[in-house]
């Protein structure tokens, strides 16, 4: 997809914007996963999520090949609507953005805010991007993808910076919404000649990815009725698929319950806010606690954009699930 040049070229492109986000070892946390764990704070990004950087990296390859594009138009649960809103502004390319009906409230303030047209469609992500594809072709916007090569190019760059800064890294958990993330990483890790083992988390209610992941073909579900919307995907890229076959272990499911209880966790032990799928990699290592011990652990806080609503009426319980409370 691309090499160790290319990806030091796109660092380059989102350090423009995009300062070298935090890499720490919180202790609380070791003590929680009885492992030493890292955590790369992709919530401390313009955009609050690491999405900002596909963005960056896909806009100004876009500005090479089109200097005359009329605008952009996608589609997205928040993080990559910023991310193409925040990218198109600094180029002055005009962006629409469309979201689901009942998409988040202040995730949708914020695409506003960085300055997109906003266009809620559809009960879910699937139709909005349908909707999107439809009005690109009659209105002669350019339709930016999910998942593309120059989007995987800018998110590989905070993998290279968490590498280069933690390279002893036993094993990386990394949520999966459309597969960028994941690819990112499995790519910087194979140009720089590590052995990390990489795995993939996913939400037990949009599993479509680790559906797919063991069946060795595209499985698509029905809903995708996850509170942690980052990760709420139905439909998986094939392309994304073939690399995280290729490069990740495994697909770990978390309940909402676990992600839950994984927020809470970072803000007790760490006093930063995570979205659902920017806590996924923790419960997903509190599910794999029994396995960690003594290993150097890695996580992807992937993001900190959620809607203080959702935050009361979802992670304001304290009674922990049942597997958490197995293992701790």
């Amino acid at each position: 997809m691309f090499d160790l040049d290319e990806l030091e070229r796109a660092q380059g492109i989102v350090r423009t914007a995009v300062p070298p986000t935090p890499a720490h070892a919180w202790p609380l946390l070791a003590e929680r996963l009885g492992a030493s764990v890292v955590v790369k704070h992709e919530n401390h990004t313009p955009t609050g999520a690491f999405k900002v950087r596909g963005g960056l990296v896909y806009l100004e390859q876009l500005k090479r090949e089109r200097p005359d594009v009329p605008g952009i138009i996608s589609a997205t649960r928040g993080n990559h609507g910023q991310s193409l809103a925040f990218a198109a502004g600094r180029h002055g390319v005009p962006a629409v953005i469309y979201v689901p009906r009942g998409n988040s409230v202040e995730k949708n303030r914020a695409m506003r805010a960085f300055g997109a047209e906003l266009v809620e469609h559809g009960e879910d992500f699937q139709a909005a991007r349908e909707e999107a594809e439809r009005r690109a072709q009659f209105a002669g916007l350019h339709m930016v993808p999910s998942f593309h090569p120059d989007l995987v190019l800018g998110v590989a760059t905070y993998a290279l910076e968490l590498f280069r800064s933690a390279p002893d890294l036993d094993i990386l958990y990394v949520p999966i919404g459309q597969g960028s993330g994941i690819c990112g990483c499995i790519m910087a890790r194979d140009l720089l000649g590590l052995k990390t083992e990489i795995v993939g988390v996913q939400s037990t209610e949009a599993p479509s990815y680790a559906l797919s992941f063991a069946a060795g073909t595209i499985v698509t579900t029905a809903t995708s009725n996850t509170r942690a919307d980052g990760m709420a995907t139905r439909i998986p890229d094939a392309d994304a698929l073939a690399l995280i076959r290729k490069g990740a272990s495994r697909i770990v499911q978390v309940t909402d319950d676990e992600v839950a209880y994984a927020i809470r966790a970072y803000w007790t032990d760490t006093h930063n806010l995570a979205e659902g799928a920017g806590a996924a990699s923790l419960a997903a290592a509190l599910q794999e606690k029994g396995r960690l011990a003594g290993k150097r652990v890695g996580l992807v806080l992937s993001g900190g954009n959620i809607d203080f609503d959702l935050f009361r009426s979802w992670v304001g319980a304290d009674e922990a699930p049942a597997a958490q409370r197995a293992v701790a």
